[in-house]
């Protein structure tokens, strides 16, 4: 009876609200495994790389990162989805996971809103509509009138049906009036691989990973994705700046866990990432490629899942964008 009692005790003690804060205090005492939704060598990749190390530093144990792409980020998003929510699968996503999603797929295994903790919203990204120099065009005007000349002849490479490059240039063509042909791949590095290597003469790139290749001659870029301009592409003027009046789009990087991740360990996790992205070197680091670093709550990293979400599921519903 003794013994039972203790036992009871024990579980009954488990379940307390300071049960969880007692766990967070050694959190984490082994390894944290971080999932890139994409195959490896693309910009969140590059940026998850640099923020584990940064976690793993201050946090003393190590932070893996492992790449799980597929199905326009929603196969690793699943496999997050669905883990042990006690702060030891993480996952870094973009706007393709959480907010293009709901409004793609007709059957989509999560509900981004409801199926993951939010640890936080860190970074936004701007992307680039990009073409190979050999297509020969040095504008955005001058693309859409060889477009409109050759009615679907012209074609664009993206990450996947889905992905945020294929609705970006699907909302680009629909504000153009023209037609292009979709070549999808599995991931951006891949598509980006063969836009330079002229097999496809146009990508909507991201501005990171494509700067390099900018400056060296290797891609001729036409215009940015966002508002304002890019920090690391100055010269390059918006596609708003360029003709195509009111085109906006971005996306961007959140962590998150499982659903019903311990408030004490997401509290952990998000106090870490903000002291991480505060570090001069990161900064620097993202803002070289282009990228505005930046810290939230939870609650304003949800809050951004939800609004993001509304957004993009209208604008992918009016393009007629769908995936099985």
């Amino acid at each position: 009876m003794l013994i039972r009692a203790a036992v009871c005790a024990a579980i009954a003690i488990s379940t307390l609200p300071g049960a969880d804060f007692a766990s967070a205090q050694d959190y984490p005492n082994r390894p944290v495994k971080v999932v890139v939704p994409f195959p490896a060598g693309g910009g969140t990749d590059a940026l998850t790389r640099v923020v584990a190390k940064g976690m793993e530093q201050r946090l003393g144990q190590p932070f893996i990162v492992e790449n799980r792409g597929g199905a326009g980020t929603t196969l690793g998003a699943t496999a997050v989805a669905r883990s042990e929510p006690d702060g030891y699968t993480l996952l870094v996503g973009t706007a393709s996971t959480f907010a293009a999603a709901p409004g793609l797929y007709k059957r989509l295994a999560y509900d981004p809103t409801k199926d993951f903790s939010p640890v936080m919203f860190f970074a936004t990204v701007p992307f680039v509509l990009v073409v190979n120099p050999s297509l020969g065009v040095n504008s955005v005007k001058e693309l859409i009138a060889l477009a409109k000349s050759k009615p679907g002849e012209l074609a664009y490479a993206s990450a996947g049906v889905g992905a945020v490059h294929h609705i970006f240039c699907e909302l680009f063509m629909s504000m153009t009036g023209i037609k292009m042909r979709h070549v999808p791949y599995r991931g951006g590095a891949l598509a980006q691989n063969d836009v330079v290597a002229g097999h496809v003469p146009v990508y909507f790139a991201d501005a990171g990973p494509a700067a390099t290749l900018i400056k060296s001659g290797q891609l001729k870029a036409l215009g940015v994705t966002t508002a304002i301009r890019s920090s690391n592409l100055p010269d390059v003027p918006t596609l708003d700046e360029a003709g195509v009046t009111g085109y906006e789009a971005n996306t961007w990087q959140m962590m998150v866990g499982p659903p019903q991740m311990p408030e004490p360990v997401v509290t952990k996790l998000n106090r870490t990432l903000a002291d991480v992205m505060q570090a001069p070197e990161v900064q620097s680091y993202f803002t070289s490629l282009g990228m505005q670093p930046r810290t939230s709550t939870p609650k304003q990293a949800h809050e951004h899942i939800v609004k993001e979400a509304a957004r993009w599921t209208a604008v992918i519903r009016g393009i007629g964008i769908s995936v099985e």
